[in-house]
């Protein structure tokens, strides 16, 4: 995957989100400290139900864009879910495992994108 189509299918995810009321919506550039991906994208939902569509609108907005998904991991459920896209991985969270797994600072060496639009 290129470069160009990682930055586009981060910036489709993080208006899908947005436009689903995602809360707390943060995008890490992880690309010059991991080879897991070049991107993470962590967002909040206010309950079970809003996790479960949040992750919906990503995956219908993906398929649309012709944007297979390796795997996804974790339910509406568990509070939490992972929708990963190779180079792009997306982080579904109710706010009690957000704070609980805590990512942000475990990946404080990535950088933070502030404006999406410029990436």
């Amino acid at each position: 995957m290129t470069a160009d189509m990682s930055k586009e299918m981060t910036k489709a995810a993080y208006h899908v989100l947005e436009d689903h009321k995602g809360e707390d919506i943060t995008v890490l550039d992880i690309s010059n400290v991991s080879i897991v991906a070049d991107y993470f994208i962590i967002v909040t939902a206010d309950n079970i139900r809003h996790v479960g569509a949040l992750s919906d609108a990503v995956e219908d907005k993906m398929a649309e864009l012709s944007y297979p998904m390796r795997r996804q991991e974790g339910t509406p459920e568990s509070g939490w879910i992972l929708l990963d896209y190779n180079d792009v991985i997306i982080h579904i969270f109710n706010k009690e495992q957000r704070i609980f797994y805590d990512l942000e600072r475990i990946w404080s060496d990535g950088k933070k994108i502030v404006n999406i639009d410029e990436l």
